[in-house]
């Protein structure tokens, strides 16, 4: 199923089997986006469900030619998991 972009709630979210699951960010500043929070609800937890909602994350801030910081300890360990992927749009 398709990930959702809304942006007035600074999410990225899915719905999968009635199951939720979101990606919170910030923009601290105009070039800036900050990962927030991780949610992935305990019925989608194991299908990669948090890691779809990273790359997504991750994709719409190099489309935006935005710098990214992780406060969310999942995007952080996410990023440094695949640093050579994302070391250039990190902060």
């Amino acid at each position: 199923m398709a990930i959702t972009h809304n942006s007035a709630d600074q999410e990225f979210t899915t719905v999968r089997h009635g199951y939720q699951a979101e990606l919170a960010y910030a923009r601290p500043a105009d070039d800036l986006i900050d990962f927030t929070h991780t949610f992935v609800d305990e019925g989608l937890r194991g299908q990669g469900v948090a890691e779809e909602l990273a790359r997504a994350g991750l994709d719409f801030a190099r489309k935006e030619h935005l710098k990214v910081k992780t406060s969310c300890v999942f995007m952080a360990g996410f990023v440094k998991r695949h640093r050579a992927e994302y070391e250039d749009i990190l902060a």
